[in-house]
């Protein structure tokens, strides 16, 4: 992704054109283009307030529906089939790119060392579920360097009780998923837990880098249920951002 700042008021809103240069998606089974490296090539604006809060993103929403749309089979004879994709990965990473930032309850006051406060981000899964994480993000130093100073911003995580309503939803109405997890259902979380850590450029004002790192565990039944079959399902995720070289 490059971002370009193409309208700045650093007391308002700041507009911010994202291009996605590349996308590429590789599975260990199963055939097909995942839709979202359709992604490639396009491009949309943000709507950012001085913290970095995203204040507008119509246009992200709507590409989101767009690739929402190319998920499916073109056969409905069987009734809507939704093939595997990674567009809440999209979400995780694009929707939440400043957010460590720009939750701060009292931004102009600044975080001193030591200091916490609370968000939410998205848990992206392969079935379809709207999740959230609680966290809590921590100020742990101020590195400082020879051109800048980094913020290094740690963060815990766990289930959260509801995902908020505004956050983009890529389908709309019912359908079946294929593969696996079309053979489950009733899915309930038993737990998350994990842990991140954000390096922010104080002096530019930006993210250098972010890794985040959590496990699900998740209990379901099958379609078809079987006599003290009670199948568990584990969810390991690693997001990753890292600020390329210009």
């Amino acid at each position: 992704m490059a971002y370009t700042p193409v309208e700045i008021d650093p007391y308002g809103l700041t507009t911010v054109k994202a291009v996605c240069e590349s996308a590429k998606v590789t599975r260990s089974k199963g055939l097909g283009r995942d839709a979202v490296e359709t992604l490639a090539g396009k491009t949309f604006t943000l709507a950012v307030g001085p913290t970095g809060k995203i204040e507008d993103y119509s246009q992200l929403d709507q590409l989101l529906k767009e690739i929402g749309k190319k998920v499916f089979r073109a056969n409905t004879d069987m009734g809507r089939i939704k093939e595997p994709d990674m567009i809440g990965d999209v979400v995780a990473t694009q929707w939440f790119l400043w957010d460590a930032v720009s939750s701060l309850k009292q931004p102009s006051r600044g975080a001193a060392i030591g200091q916490s406060w609370n968000s939410k981000l998205s848990v992206p899964t392969p079935m379809v579920m709207r999740k959230a994480r609680d966290v809590t993000y921590s100020l742990d130093e101020i590195r400082p360097g020879e051109k800048s100073r980094l913020a290094v911003i740690n963060s815990s995580y766990k289930i959260a009780d509801s995902a908020p309503r505004e956050w983009p939803i890529p389908y709309s109405g019912t359908f079946h998923v294929a593969g696996a997890y079309g053979f489950y259902r009733n899915y309930q979380v038993l737990s998350l837990q994990g842990e991140g850590e954000e390096l922010f450029n104080i002096d530019a004002g930006r993210t250098e880098q972010y890794k985040q790192q959590y496990e699900m565990q998740l209990s379901t039944s099958l379609l078809m249920p079987l006599p003290g079959v009670n199948p568990k399902i584990t969810i390991k995720q690693n997001l990753t951002m890292n600020l390329l070289d210009d």
